[in-house]
This record gives structure tokens, C-alpha cells and sequence, in this order.
């Protein structure tokens, strides 16, 4: 009993990414529902590259939104835009610039919050583009009621579920649709997948899997990076990876899609793959050192 309850009690409680600070007050009159924390959630960001969509031209002084990760931050940057309470919903231009791994974390941050089991998942959609599996976080929180962890899509609001129509809820996204990253590596490597099916934009390929299978794993030790964020063996081109790198990769898929490693996937981490205080960030003006909380 002990072994099962330790993973949803290291998930009840906050991460240095997923930690309000000094905004924590704000979250204290929130909804205590799943539909009621992804509308408030919905309200405070607004996707980058859907922003068109919302008929929101995104100006150049804004774009380093994108770059803010943890959520004190966050939270500071949505009271600067507009100081209204969290559960008011934002006109588009006054919501935070961020993507899907911003409404996946600051979904986390707040069920952490109220004490709920809640982590965000880093791997790749079937539904935003048919015959491809895009670029993609989830939010997962721990059901009492199931027994079971329920992957949440807090991005897809009124909006986006009419432009992608997915068949299925997405407060509870099938195993099939959102693919973890270790499940996408595992299918790549024994060739069940096409690894240039999994991505977004022009950037596809066993390179880019490989990238989501370490975030995956810092996410489960409760450090939620960008996107674009690596460190350690991301450093090295993955063309330049040999058997020793790839058999790390398929430890690491093994251990993050299974709920029963979850001991040994946090040894794995602890003593081996640790993210350092200081991490590389490939953005689009080149790679940068970027200083982690403490």
C-alpha cells in the first residue's frame, strides 16, 4: 500500500515549476472541478500558434512570453496583463502567450495546489493533424473514484473543439489519442511507427521523439521544461548517439510507461539524469544557457 500511495503523494505537491510562490492566494477561490480549473486555465492563456484563430495578430514585444516557465512567473506575467481575478476569463489580446506545455503546467500547478496527484505528460497527439502524431503535453491528475490517471487537454477550448472535432472528451484523452513519449519511442524503434510521423512542423524524426522522452522524465520528477529545453545527453547530436545512448532511451520509455518502475524510473533520474540548475534552450535565436529555478 505504502509502494502505490508514494508516487500519488509526491505528485500531490509541487515541483519548483509548478509552485504558485507568492501568488498562491490568487488560487485559493478557484474551482475545485477538472471543466472548471481547464476554463479558468483557458481564460488566462492563449496558444501562440493558434492566435490567429482567435483573430489576435501576436506583436514581436510579446513573443518572450513563450520563454517564462515557472508558474510564479506565469502568474505574474497574467496579473501584469490584466489584474483581474484568475477566474476571469481574459479578452484574447490580454491572455498570456504560451503553448501546450504552459496549459498542461499551470493546469498541474493548480490541482498541486488544492492537493490533488496531478502531472504533465510530454509526448504527441493524434488529433490535430491526420496520419501525424504532433508535438504535445497533456496534463495527467489521479482519479479516487477510478483508480486510474486521467489525461486532461486543457488547451482545447470552445474554439479549438470546433476545429479539430475530436471524438472524444477532452478531459479524458484516450491512451491511443495522446501518445507518452516512451510509448512513441517504443513504436518507433520496433518499427510499428514511421518515426517522421512524430513532431510539428518540418522538425520530424527519431531525434525529436528522443527530445520528448527526456522531458517526459523530467516532467515525472515533477520539472516541467520547454519544449525546446535539454540538457545532459540532448547536448549531442542524435546522429552521434551509439548502442550505449539508445539503450538509455529505451530504459528510460520503459521505465516512464510503466506505473509499477516508478521507484526505479526516480533512481534512473537521481543518479544519472538529473536536469542541472543550468540547461541549454534551443530557440529560434539560436542555443542559450538559461538558469533554472531554485
Amino acid at each position: 500500500m505504502a509502494r502505490a500511495a508514494a508516487p500519488r503523494d509526491y505528485y500531490a505537491r509541487p515541483g519548483m515549476m509548478t509552485d504558485p510562490g507568492e501568488h498562491a492566494a490568487l488560487l485559493r477561490d478557484l474551482p475545485t472541478d477538472i471543466p472548471g480549473l481547464c476554463e479558468v486555465v483557458q481564460g488566462l492563456l492563449l496558444h501562440v500558434h493558434w492566435a490567429v484563430a482567435y483573430g489576435f495578430e501576436v506583436p514581436a514585444d510579446r513573443m518572450d512570453e513563450v520563454e517564462v516557465r515557472p508558474a510564479h512567473r506565469m502568474l505574474a506575467r497574467i496579473r501584469e496583463l490584466d489584474a483581474s481575478p484568475l477566474d476571469v476569463a481574459r479578452p484574447v489580446e490580454r491572455r498570456m502567450l504560451g503553448n501546450c506545455r504552459d496549459f498542461s503546467t499551470l493546469l498541474c500547478t493548480l490541482l498541486r495546489y488544492r492537493g490533488v496527484p496531478a502531472r504533465a505528460r510530454c509526448g504527441f497527439g493524434a488529433y490535430f493533424q491526420a496520419g501525424k502524431f504532433e508535438d504535445h503535453w497533456v496534463c495527467e491528475h489521479w482519479s479516487e473514484t477510478e483508480a486510474r490517471w486521467v489525461k486532461v487537454d486543457a488547451q482545447l477550448d470552445a474554439l479549438q473543439l470546433k476545429v479539430l472535432m475530436p471524438d472524444f472528451d477532452p478531459r479524458d484523452v484516450p491512451a491511443n489519442q495522446f501518445i507518452v513519449a516512451g510509448q512513441a519511442w517504443q513504436a518507433c524503434r520496433a518499427r510499428r511507427e514511421d518515426p517522421e510521423s512524430f513532431g510539428i512542423f518540418d522538425m520530424r524524426g527519431m531525434w525529436f521523439v528522443s527530445g520528448n522522452v527526456f522531458r517526459d522524465l523530467a516532467a515525472l520528477n515533477r520539472i516541467e521544461l520547454l519544449p525546446w529545453d535539454g540538457w545532459g545527453l540532448l547536448d549531442t547530436a542524435y546522429a552521434e548517439y551509439g548502442e550505449a545512448e539508445l539503450a538509455l532511451h529505451d530504459r528510460i520509455a520503459e521505465l516512464t510507461t510503466d506505473e509499477g518502475a516508478w521507484t526505479e524510473m526516480r533512481a534512473l533520474y537521481e543518479e544519472r539524469l538529473r536536469v542541472p540548475p543550468v540547461i541549454s534552450s534551443y530557440t529560434q535565436r539560436g542555443v542559450v544557457k538559461v538558469e533554472l529555478p531554485g
